[in-house]
């Protein structure tokens, strides 16, 4: 794909997409530091909002920020932690840390979109499972970046800790194939596989999501459906 085929949205900042976030662009120009190369400053912003943006999905799913790249990064606490651990810059689910590195992919200059689909043996609490209606998760997300003249699949969703509390592999990408999860455990046991392939958005689709929300988890479309003390990570056992 040249430049020319390029669809300036793939670039431009969108609703929750937003590449021009201040917040957002200091992260990307942090994460990517002196990379040059776009694969190079690609993998850089992989790993940073996989393990610095924790996975978190025990969120108001019915609110429109709950979706938002820039939201996302704003509930973390900053660069406070010692480089020498993990900087804990966020929290949020599958969906905005897609929104996060596609965003910080635009605001260095690689062309990023979101892709979208539904997942089932998703790393899940029995909470969630429940509050989800089953154990399909629709509308699981990841991001698409232009490399090489492709387009590649990244899912920075579920971080180091988080992986190695419910035992199964971090997923790791490298810049040329497509990484959406392994599909097995530590245990070798079958882990996530896709069931329906949603498409590929420049921006979250946040109103054919929602909808379908209430159509098929409507505990989850509530203002609060986690009560008081829930704690996902605590919650994480190994299956």
């Amino acid at each position: 794909m040249n430049a020319a085929e390029i669809d300036p949205a793939a670039l431009a900042p969108a609703r929750f997409i937003q590449s021009d976030d201040p917040g957002i662009v200091a992260f990307a120009a942090e994460a990517t530091g002196e990379a040059t190369q776009p694969r190079a400053k690609a993998l850089a912003l992989y790993y940073a909002v996989r393990d610095r943006v924790i996975y978190d999905p025990y969120v108001r799913f019915n609110a429109p920020e709950t979706y938002s790249a820039a939201a996302v990064l704003a509930q973390g606490s900053g660069f406070c932690i010692p480089k020498a651990a993990v900087l804990a810059q966020g929290s949020g689910f599958c969906i905005p840390k897609a929104a996060l590195l596609a965003a910080c992919c635009r605001a260095v200059g690689l062309p990023a979109r979101v892709g979208f689909a539904d997942v089932r043996n998703h790393l899940a609490t029995p909470k969630l499972i429940e509050k989800n209606g089953s154990d399909i998760f629709r509308w699981h997300s990841f991001a698409e970046i232009l490399l090489g003249g492709e387009w590649v699949k990244a899912t920075p969703a579920f971080n180091l800790s988080l992986c190695e509390k419910f035992g199964v592999h971090p997923l790791d990408w490298d810049g040329i194939t497509d990484s959406v999860f392994h599909p097995f455990d530590k245990q070798d046991r079958r882990h996530m596989e896709y069931v329906e392939q949603r498409g590929s958005f420049y921006d979250v689709p946040f109103e054919e999501i929602t909808a379908c929300y209430r159509e098929h988890c409507p505990k989850l479309m509530v203002d609060d459906p986690w009560g008081t003390g829930a704690d996902f990570a605590a919650e994480a056992v190994k299956a």
